[in-house]
């Protein structure tokens, strides 16, 4: 009886087509819609395997409860980055979040950070702890405020809504962030980024008026 019949061709394509539709589910681009508040939960564990990436897991002793929520997963979005975070954002004082940007910096992810002038000087705010590590920060001299609140990563996916990255908003408003991959909708986010980067630039900044020389 000759080996590889029609049983086994049938079969063959049958594995293919199934092997091909898994593939097609793992393609499909992320979009993920998160409500807050979120109930306090512990995030050690996140952040400790983003330390040491296959580590032993750590037993943490607070008594916060573990799992789900949308705070880990928007954690767990953001810990993803492999190559680069461009973070735009009127209120920066989550110390999760936080750690975890000051987690990519040593990994070797780059991280460049565009806030507002007025919120970054406030009690709380990570924005001086992460320039300090290394990080690089620029902010407005507007009369405005610099309100977006938006995040990229690796340059592909998007993190966008409501939510300051501030304990109180996080656990107490209600707030919507939005996490997709889909260029249409990243690459004006980025040339917004690019755009207020440059526009920041150190060297544009004007400390006195031209009356004051």
């Amino acid at each position: 009886m000759r080996a590889g019949g029609p049983g086994a061709l049938l079969a063959l394509a049958l594995g293919l087509a199934l092997a091909l539709a898994a593939w097609r589910r793992r393609r499909r681009p992320l979009r993920e819609v998160l409500f807050f508040p979120s109930r306090p939960s512990c995030t050690e564990a996140l952040l400790a395997e983003a330390a040491e990436p296959g580590g032993e897991p750590r037993p943490c002793p607070c008594p916060l409860p573990r799992g789900d929520s949308p705070f880990s997963r928007l954690l767990r979005r953001l810990l993803s980055a492999r190559r680069s975070v461009d973070i735009c954002l009127f209120a920066f004082s989550s110390p999760q979040l936080g750690r975890a940007v000051q987690l990519l910096h040593r990994r070797g992810v780059r991280v460049r950070i565009v806030t507002d002038a007025q919120y970054m000087g406030l009690r709380g705010s990570q924005i001086g702890l992460l320039r300090r590590t290394g990080i690089q920060v620029r902010h407005d001299q507007e009369g405005g405020y610099m309100h977006h609140k938006f995040a990229i990563v690796d340059g592909r996916t998007l993190i966008t809504g409501s939510l300051n990255w501030t304990t109180h908003a996080i656990q107490n408003n209600r707030e919507n962030v939005l996490v997709l991959e889909d260029a249409e909708y990243v690459k004006p986010f980025l040339e917004e980024f690019e755009r207020i980067w440059e526009e920041y630039n150190p060297s544009n900044y004007t400390f006195f008026s031209k009356d004051d020389k």
